[in-house]
């Protein structure tokens, strides 16, 4: 079969990976796919910029160029944020041209859109690499899984995050050093809001959990809380305890419906998440028949992401061969309802400063009472001035509960300071 030419949007970090390894397994790839793939054309912002690695590819600055090409099949996007990437990706599929991406943001807000496209126009769309890097997880979820009953997707699918909490765990760096390191490494950003704040994990698991639980879920769906407020002396009490403290990313389907969202949470250090250390991801799915299984690697860089990318193109370039396409598209076929996150249950670890003096614990305790939340233990602390810090661990309880103890507390004189209210990802307290 003649040769299947493709084009890039972008040729920033992954769009060099992915020129590295069309061209490095190039017989390789021919073979898999029965006919060569090469990239013909590759659209970028500076055609004057030095690039690391060189390419046969005409280079141009004209999407139309790529959209009006009749021998480009394939529209590979990898040039990142929400538009003009969109746009391009819309009219590429509505010029009847394969699509694969690597845009979780797009995905994540505009995914109806362009299945529907894809459809219509008897295209593929693929976007293997927008969550987790070179971690194999949208194919498994919509493949290798399909004959499940997901009921818990959870995960560790931000590298910045998991990097900072890993060093202030081992190093016992605080917070604002740590991110300076991050950002000097060039693990975070200038703006590190979409990583700390939990903003990119939201995006990753709005995906997951849309593909794994059969229903749309947007964005906005999806309760978010960064790592902003987490201390030395909450990672060090999870330690004491016998936990982590990891950003994760929860979802969860039941007979209420599905509830979605990203938060920092105490994980046992029994549980296969607690070992994910560094820039590493991994995404731990539940389902009625596998039971429990995780995928775990690089979620982000250069050759892993282009890994992704490249396994989409070579999926692409097989379907074009034998002639056929759409053959799994959206899997978003259900309506299911969303419960909010005041409406979920956990256990849950809270740090607070008190006042130092008989009757402080019984008051405390039946401010809890009171709110139907039952303390598992009560540990005092160290001394901070006159006061003394408590660290207390509840039995499961609702968020809803949790939310009015806390509201009660702050209205006694004898509650200093709140220092946190962390989630405990666990079942059950031991």
């Amino acid at each position: 079969m003649s040769a299947i030419h493709i084009a890039l949007l972008g040729m920033g970090t992954v769009g060099t990976g992915v020129v590295k390894i069309l061209s490095n397994h190039a017989p390789n790839i021919e073979k898999k796919v029965g006919a060569p793939v090469i990239i013909k054309k590759i659209l970028v912002r500076n055609p004057n910029k030095t690039r690391d690695i060189a390419t046969d590819a005409q280079i141009v600055t004209n999407f139309d160029e790529i959209l009006t090409d009749p021998d480009i099949k394939v529209v590979v996007e990898i040039m990142g944020g929400e538009f003009p990437a969109k746009d391009y990706m819309l009219a590429a599929l509505n010029a009847g041209k394969h699509v694969i991406t690597a845009n979780k943001d797009v995905v994540a807000k505009h995914g109806r859109e362009l299945f529907e496209a894809a459809e219509e126009n008897h295209t593929d769309f693929l976007f293997e690499a927008s969550v987790g890097g070179g971690i194999p997880i949208i194919r498994p979820l919509k493949q290798c899984l399909a004959a499940n009953k997901i009921s818990d997707i959870m995960g560790i699918v931000n590298g910045t995050t998991n990097y900072m909490l890993t060093k202030m765990t081992n190093e016992k760096m605080d917070y604002g050093d740590v991110l300076a390191e991050a950002q000097s490494k060039g693990y975070a950003e200038a703006d590190p809001t979409a990583d700390v704040g939990g903003y990119d994990a939201a995006r990753k698991i709005a995906i997951l959990a849309s593909i794994g639980f059969g229903a749309r879920i947007t964005l906005d769906d999806v309760y978010v809380e960064g790592i902003t407020n987490i201390t030395i002396e909450d990672i060090e009490y999870a330690r004491e305890l016998g936990y982590v403290i990891k950003l994760l990313a929860v979802a969860k389907q039941d007979e209420h419906g599905i509830n979605v969202r990203v938060h920092p949470a105490f994980l046992p250090n029994t549980h296969p998440l607690a070992a994910v250390n560094d820039v590493y991801n991994a995404i731990f799915i539940k389902g009625d028949a596998v039971g429990e299984t995780m995928f775990y690697g690089r979620g982000a860089g250069e050759l892993p992401t282009a890994s992704a990318v490249t396994a989409d193109i070579i999926d692409v370039a097989r379907d074009i061969r034998h002639n056929v396409s759409s053959r799994i598209l959206c899997t978003c076929f259900e309506q299911k309802p969303i419960y909010p996150v005041n409406k979920t249950e956990s256990p849950y670890y809270i740090r607070l400063l008190v006042e130092d003096k008989p009757g402080v614990l019984a008051a405390i305790a039946g401010a809890f009472g009171a709110q139907q939340v039952s303390l598992h233990s009560v540990i005092q602390k160290r001394k901070v001035g006159s006061a003394t810090e408590l660290v207390l661990i509840t039995y499961r309880v609702s968020d809803e509960s949790i939310r009015l103890a806390m509201n009660t507390l702050l209205g006694m004189s004898i509650v200093s300071k709140i220092g946190n209210v962390i989630r405990v990802e666990a079942e059950q307290i031991s």
